[in-house]
Parts: C-alpha cells; structure tokens; sequence
C-alpha cells in the first residue's frame, strides 16, 4: 500500500480540515510555525500509536476536542489480504475501498478523555441493505447460520467465501452507498478485522531534527529501531504462527486445569474463564536493539551534532541500496534533512532520497525552509 493523502481536523493549528496529497517523494517548503511538522507528527500518532500518543493538548483550543486524522491509501495489495480468516481475499471484494484502489481509514480521538484511544473508521462504498449491512462483524459461526438459512451453495468454511455468497444473494438490492465502517478493535479481540488491515500499512519512520543530547538519542537510535521493525516486519508471520501455536498450548492446559478445578469445586469452576494475551508488535520490538559504538569509545552524545546525523545520512543510503530487496512498503518521513550538515553530505542526501522514491515500495516525504 502507499499514502495517497492525509486530511485533518482539529489536530493543533488545523482547526479546518485540511487535505495534502503525497507523491513517491514529497517535500514541504515553509516558514517556521506554519504546521510542517505537525503533519508529519499526526502520520506518527496514525502509524504508530502504540508507541507515539496522542494528548489532550493536541486537540485545536478552539474545537471541540474531537480530532481526526484520515489518511487514504492507493496501490491495495493485488495478491490478497487476510482479514478474519485464513482466507486470502481482496478489499474491494469485501465493499471496504471508495473505488478500484483507494482505502480511506478515518482515526477518531476523543481529547477530552484523559486516556485517549483511537475510534477507526473505514470510509466505504457499503452494502446497506438489511442484513447485508454488518456482515464484515459477524463471527463464522453466524455466518453459517445465514448461508444455512438461505441454502447457499458455497460451504461453510472460509468467511470471505460465505460473505460474498451472502452479498451476491441479494442481487442488485444491496444498496451500496458510501458509509462509515467501524472496525475498532475490542479488547481481547484477535480476529478483527482492523489487524487483517493494519499489517498491510506502511511502516512510517520518523526523523526529527530537533532532538536532546543524549546516547539515546532518536536521531542516533531511530534509523536501527527501522532496521529492527523492518526486520520484525519479514518474520510477522512466522512470529504469528508461535504465538498461535502458545495460544493453542496454553488455552489447552488451562482448559484441563479448569475442567478439573469444576470437579474438585463446581461453584469455583463455573467463575474461571481462561483469557489468553499476546504481546503488541511494539513489545515485541522493543525486544531487541541495536547500539552504535565509536571505535574511540567516545559516547555518540558527545559527538557533534553533524556526526551523529552522519548516522542517518549512512542510512538512508544503505537504505536506497537496499530498498529494491525488501517487500514491506516503508514512508520515510525526514524532518530539515539539511540541519547540521556539509553542502557535500547534503548533496549526498538529497541523491538517496531519489534514489528512494525510485523503489515502488518506499516513499520520501521532507519538511525544509530552504526551498533550495
């Protein structure tokens, strides 16, 4: 998938809702204090909100607190998606994109709330109809009620085989218009289909000039957190698999200690119900790390501020060598990537970022008041 564009509303100093547009490589050319960054801040809370949160004070002081960030996407996967099911499918398929090949996600965040979680909407060409109209939310089990029910001849495995056999049932009388789909994940809920979607998102890296002096600086750490994350990104589904294979181990013996709890004590083991919980891609990230030490010795910090954004000069060139190698779509969001660096290495990074939006599968978006 790649980033067509972002639309916010009430996020800071856009109170108006306020639309940008994003190529292969995208750079945005402006005064101090006119939202640069902001834009770039809000695709970090959109991207990474488990890592990047956001608070009361991002809502606009003359809203309602209500803040939207919105971002559509274009370039939808063409081999399939897995959703709730095992079962590749195809989003248009299942009446979750505007038109051939745009997927408009809608983050909600109420900032009058102390502990401000994300409500997400899919903005869709949807069935209406009734009873075709919240099928995306059913379980397999009431999916094979209603294919029962209308004695459809499609099996009762596979739920994106069952929806559409529901959906073409209804004939020309499904009446699709364009709706807000809710797709929020609840808790305890690994089969939304919200995970099925946000593991096909981009991996958005952010890089802030503005940073404090110290070894663990993100303009030091950030571009080997990327490595890891891209790194995490190639394993998800080999990672995927031992987590199930824990769930389905675990869930098992917890089963069998209920089971022989409820002989011992019938009334106590009526009241346990075992609940099962993995660990977010940002824990398991956060499992490793990559530190960058100076032959000397000399801690990075120390350094000046031109060699320790040398690291991120040597980055993204390795990372412009690199990106034809790599499937997982990745934005790299650079914030004044001429701070603190020699016209020379400018040039040079100037040179791997076309040399990065040349790659299919990697955008460039910068901020800069040089519009040279």
């Amino acid at each position: 998938m790649k980033l067509k564009s972002i639309t916010l509303k009430n996020f800071r100093c856009y109170k108006e809702e306020f639309s940008l547009t994003f190529e292969q490589l995208t750079t945005i050319v402006g005064t101090n204090d006119i939202g640069k960054s902001t834009i770039l801040e809000a695709l970090e809370i959109f991207f990474n909100n488990e890592t990047v949160k956001i608070d009361q004070g991002d809502a606009n002081i003359y809203s309602d607190g209500q803040v939207m960030i919105q971002c559509d996407f274009c370039d939808l996967p063409k081999d399939g998606i897995i959703l709730d099911s095992g079962e590749k499918t195809d989003l248009k398929g299942e009446f979750l994109t505007l038109d051939e090949d745009l997927l408009r996600i809608r983050k909600v965040y109420d900032c009058n709330k102390k502990t401000i979680s994300p409500q997400i909407i899919i903005i869709a060409n949807h069935p209406t109809a009734k009873g075709a109209d919240n099928l995306l939310k059913l379980k397999e089990k009431n999916l094979q009620d209603i294919v029962k029910e209308k004695g459809l001849a499609c099996g009762l495995k596979g739920n994106p085989t069952m929806r559409k056999a529901i959906w073409k049932s209804y004939g020309d009388k499904l009446n699709i218009k364009e709706v807000p789909i809710d797709v929020t994940k609840s808790s305890g809920d690994d089969k939304s289909i919200w995970i099925g979607i946000e593991k096909e998102l981009p991996i958005y890296a952010l890089f802030q000039s503005d940073r404090q002096s110290q070894d663990s600086d993100d303009e030091v750490q950030n571009p080997m957190k990327i490595a890891i994350r891209q790194a995490m990104a190639e394993v998800k589904e080999e990672l995927d698999r031992i987590q199930d294979k824990v769930r389905e181990r675990s869930m098992y013996m917890a089963k069998l200690t209920t089971e022989a709890i409820s002989e011992i004590a019938p009334e106590m083991g009526k009241e346990l119900t075992p609940s099962f919980s993995s660990p977010t891609d940002a824990k398991l990230n956060g499992l490793f790390s990559i530190r960058m030490v100076t032959e000397e010795g000399i801690p990075l910090n120390k350094r000046g501020s031109g060699i320790r954004r040398m690291i991120l000069l040597g980055f993204f060139k390795a990372a412009a060598e690199n990106a034809k190698t790599e499937k997982r779509n990745i934005i790299y969001a650079v914030e004044e990537p001429e701070t603190a660096q020699h016209p020379n290495n400018q040039k040079m990074l100037i040179n791997s970022f076309i040399k990065l939006a040349d790659s299919e599968s990697r955008q460039v978006i910068l901020t800069t008041h040089n519009p040279g």
